[in-house]
């Protein structure tokens, strides 16, 4: 179920704080993540599937990069899945040691593959050509640990837009070249230590996963007996999706996990599983505060305006996403109407939620937005030249901040008028 939140007489409790105090102190919008929740998330799924076999976590960092969430993951034990040269940094940053870093990335450009390379981390290797080009940009190929990201033909997701591993996909190598892209890795003297595939984003069922399984072990048998090298592991990729609506069912990893360690132990060699939670991880930890601004009878409809839009949190315009909202000073009100919640951006898609139900609005109510850790901020925008909003970290009643709001300084900041205009 989704996760809720306490009631201090009609006062939204989060991270042992009131969240009005959270807002006062560092105003709005302003994220809000519990370290005691994210450390609660990445313990359950670590345990759940280590009980059965060993596994590796590696957090999918693409949801949320803030350094303060970064070490907090690092310090529990974690592994990375990164996309980016950039991600790569900012976790070496954080303090992660290159061996618990993977580099996934798609269409990947001959400077970040070699910046990447530089760094010492594994790479899974997406197509023919970046193969070809490590290969040429490496000095020795025998020293770069690669897997390989196949296309697997299934897909899950929360929408078209995060299903990744259907066929005709842009991410891996499809099926039928898969055994030629290992044969050719291994001519070219690469280390090769595993298999990957990603199936899509925010799946809430076992058995798209369970096919994926299948599908991976079949293909590293078939590999290991093409290329007389049986590999170290299979990495299921990420995916796991959470609840974001109040009654909504939450995925079962405990049946997750144990059906597919035993698809693993029963019909293959293989040792080590590598799971790629990104959302299941960092998701239900944070909250987006933000205030009421305005509030407005359009006749056919009613609207909250609140200082948050689509710049700050893009998921409900982008994907047509739900987040639940509460009002965080009524937290115990009874709910009287409905009303859109939207943003101050000049755009008619600017909205946060649609007919909700709420208690009577006012304007300086704060506006709490659940489930906005994962690909909040990450996502987020400076349209409409608004700065990027500030993070803030609370535990047990301690708020401390992690990202200063931009002001309008740093959105000029590289900016250059050339001197001739100036004239």
């Amino acid at each position: 179920m989704m996760r809720d939140f306490d009631n201090d007489g009609g006062r939204m409790v989060f991270g042992g704080m009131h969240a009005c105090d959270i807002a006062d102190e560092f105003g709005t919008p302003v994220y809000v993540t519990d370290e005691s929740i994210l450390r609660e998330n990445y313990r359950r799924i670590w345990e759940a599937f280590n009980r059965h076999m060993e596994t590796d976590i590696h957090y999918a960092c693409k949801a949320n990069t803030n350094l303060a969430v970064l070490r907090i993951l690092e310090q529990e034990g974690s592994g990375i899945d990164a996309v980016s040269i950039g991600e790569v940094l900012t976790c070496l940053r954080a303090g992660y040691s290159p061996d618990r870093i993977i580099f996934t990335g798609v269409n990947v450009g001959d400077q970040e593959l070699r910046e990447v390379a530089e760094t010492g981390v594994m790479i899974n290797i997406d197509s023919f050509s970046e193969m070809e080009r490590l290969a040429e940009l490496c000095p020795n190929a025998s020293e770069q640990k690669v897997s390989i990201r196949i296309t697997p033909g299934v897909g899950s997701g929360h929408g078209a837009k995060v299903i990744t591993g259907n066929k005709g996909s842009k991410f891996g190598i499809p099926m039928n070249e898969v055994l030629n892209a290992y044969i050719r890795a291994n001519d070219l003297g690469f280390d090769i230590r595993g298999i990957h595939a990603h199936i899509g984003s925010g799946g809430q069922t076992v058995e798209p996963f369970i096919d994926l399984m299948q599908i991976l072990i079949d293909t590293s048998n078939a590999v290991s007996d093409a290329i007389g090298v049986g590999l170290e592991f299979i990495d299921m990729g990420g995916g796991i999706g959470v609840p974001y609506k109040p009654n909504e069912e939450e995925m079962d990893v405990e049946e997750l996990s144990m059906t597919l360690t035993d698809m693993i132990a029963e019909e293959s060699e293989v040792s080590r599983l590598i799971v790629e939670p990104g959302r299941y991880i960092v998701c239900d930890s944070t909250i987006l505060l933000t205030r009421c601004v305005d509030v407005k009878d359009a006749g056919t409809k009613k609207y909250v305006g609140v200082d948050a839009g689509f710049n700050t949190l893009v998921r409900p315009a982008f994907y047509d996403s739900y987040h639940h909202v509460a009002i965080a000073n009524k937290f115990n009100r009874a709910c009287t109407g409905r009303y859109d919640i939207v943003g101050p951006v000049c755009e008619t898609g600017d909205y946060l939620a649609h007919d909700r139900v709420l208690p009577d609005p006012e304007e300086g109510d704060l506006i709490a937005v659940y489930d906005a850790g994962a690909y909040g901020f990450s996502m987020s925008s400076r349209y409409n030249s608004r700065p990027l909003c500030g993070e803030v970290l609370v535990n047990e009643g301690r708020a401390e901040l992690i990202r200063e709001a931009e002001n309008m300084e740093d959105l000029w900041r590289h900016q250059i008028v050339p001197g001739r205009l100036e004239r």
